[in-house]
């Protein structure tokens, strides 16, 4: 087994990461999803990121 993490600003470019992964033809065992968000100044932070675990 092995994995790869994915972390983007926003979960459309996250989606789109991950969709062209899996295109490459890996056997897919789990995605675990994760969402942060943080304050910076007056401003929301969001991170969107997934754990991809393939053979």
């Amino acid at each position: 087994m092995k994995v790869k993490v994915f972390d983007e600003d926003h979960e459309k470019d996250l989606e789109e990461a991950i969709n062209n992964f899996l295109s490459t033809g890996v056997e897919l065992i789990d995605i675990k999803f994760n969402v942060a968000v943080g304050l910076f100044s007056e401003d929301q932070i969001y991170c969107f990121s997934a754990l991809v675990i393939y053979r």
